[in-house]
Formats: C-alpha cells, structure tokens, sequence
C-alpha cells in the first residue's frame, strides 16, 4: 500500500475514534472527516498527474534546444 493510502486508513481510523468518543453531530467528528476528504482528495489528484514523456522532460531541462521551440502564428 502506498504512503498516501496507508495515511489515508490510519486518518479513517482517527475519525472512527473521535466521532464515537464526541459523537458523530460534533465539531471534533466533522473536522477528522474533513481530513479525511482532503487526503483522498490529494491521494485523487496524484493519481491523475501525467508523468512527463521523455520530450517534454528534455524540453525542461533544455528550452534552447531546437527541438524545443514553439513557433506561434
């Protein structure tokens, strides 16, 4: 399991614990869920980066290169 997932469980497992301590209608419940959401959020956003083909990377790494040129019309 990657980093994100595996934080991503033990956040879960927070929540589960706050909500049945405080209740689930508390402020303290809400704001674990809410955590919760931004990392599958985040764990949702990483998984839909493209990775860099070979070019684009050479173009980063060399924008003078005249392979890199972008001519606009």
């Amino acid at each position: 399991m990657s980093d994100i997932q595996e934080t991503i469980a033990a956040e879960v497992q927070q929540a589960r614990t706050v909500c049945d301590i405080s209740g689930s209608n508390s402020a303290e419940c809400a704001a674990a869920w809410d955590a919760v959401e931004e990392l599958q959020a985040e764990a949702s956003h990483q998984r839909n980066k493209k990775p860099k083909n070979s070019l684009e990377q050479y173009c980063d790494d060399n924008p003078e290169a005249a392979e890199c040129r972008v001519y606009d019309d």
